[in-house]
């Protein structure tokens, strides 16, 4: 393989990894405390949609990303009052969370704008530009390390470095804090806690917001950072890639990244062989091309789904003993 195809495979693959790595690691807190969570698809495209609308609006990347990621944190606290304060079914919550999303993005976005449910193009500061880091083109002539460091590690905007930093920050939070600990052990003997004197209610309500403002971080990145606006229905089931991710990586922070490392790769692959004619194959349709993530996704959950094993209060509500 060319080493400039290489170098530009993986960037993509980077690229197209991100939202992923959001998202899973959002439904990772959110899991982990008990609070299974569907609908991380629908949090990402309100996050979308409110993150593109704002920075169209007010020509600011920061303040469209502030809107996306609070948009994402209220439907994180529907569900969570659906789910931990009236003790409602975890999925039919997160379903209907999606079903709304999907719906209200399109209502609003013909209402507002008139553009078939798309908001305007956003352009200069409305939107998240590559960062190029220092020496990256004195060092682009250095075997090996200069392409790593110019193609791949330079030209990538803040919410890329954002989601990778995050994978170690998230370990390290729930491995060696006491809000991580406490977190896992609501996840798994919710009654315990109660006994030690720690409020179950809350401590799921704070891994509802946090999920909800890393899917907003994921949205925020598909509609201002990877694209240049929100498209209908841009999420395209990001958010049920990053849930078989999650579960395919067992619930643990460093494999998660490898699994939406595993999904981007696959992505970006499939960009670059549609309507390629392969050796012995022939020409690849678009549509097969096109569905490849997500046969991945049922082939993994289908593989591994048997051998992961969730928290065992996940989508069990608590019920305070008298």
């Amino acid at each position: 393989m060319d080493a400039a195809l290489a170098i530009n495979i993986v960037d993509s693959t980077i690229r197209l990894s991100t939202p992923l790595l959001f998202a899973a690691l959002a439904g990772l807190y959110s899991e982990r405390s008990g609070v299974f969570d569907i609908s991380l698809e629908g949090k990402m495209l309100i996050a979308a949609f409110a993150s593109a609308t704002v920075a169209a609006l007010s020509g600011s990347a920061w303040a469209g990303l502030l809107a996306g990621v609070g948009a994402a944190v209220a439907f994180g606290l529907v569900h969570g009052f659906a789910s931990i304060t009236c003790r409602g079914n975890q999925i039919v919550s997160g379903v209907a969370i999606n079903f709304i999303a999907a719906g209200l993005t399109v209502i609003l976005g013909q209402s507002w704008f008139g553009e078939g449910g798309r908001t305007p193009p956003l352009t200069g500061d409305a939107r998240f530009s590559d960062k190029v880091l220092p020496f990256a083109q004195e060092l682009s002539g250095v075997p090996v390390v200069g392409p790593i460091y110019s193609g791949i590690i330079s030209g990538q905007n803040v919410l890329v470095y954002l989601a990778f930093l995050l994978v170690p920050a998230t370990w390290w939070v729930l491995a060696r804090t006491r809000f991580g600990l406490r977190l896992r052990a609501v996840g798994e003997n919710p009654a315990a806690v109660d006994t030690a004197g720690i409020s179950v209610a809350w401590l799921r309500y704070r891994a509802v917001i946090i999920c909800g403002v890393l899917t907003g971080l994921a949205g925020t990145y598909l509609a201002v950072a990877q694209a240049a606006g929100f498209n209908r229905d841009m999420t395209a089931g990001k958010g049920y890639i990053a849930l078989a991710a999650l579960i395919f990586a067992k619930w643990r922070p460093v494999p998660i990244l490898f699994a939406c490392l595993l999904f981007g790769f696959l992505d970006a692959i499939s960009i670059r062989i549609q309507g390629v004619a392969l050796p012995g194959i022939g020409t690849v349709s678009v549509q097969f091309v096109q569905a490849l993530p997500y046969i991945l996704t049922v082939v993994l959950l289908a593989g591994f789904v048997g051998r992961a094993i969730p928290p065992r209060a996940g989508g069990v509500p608590y019920v305070k003993e008298r």
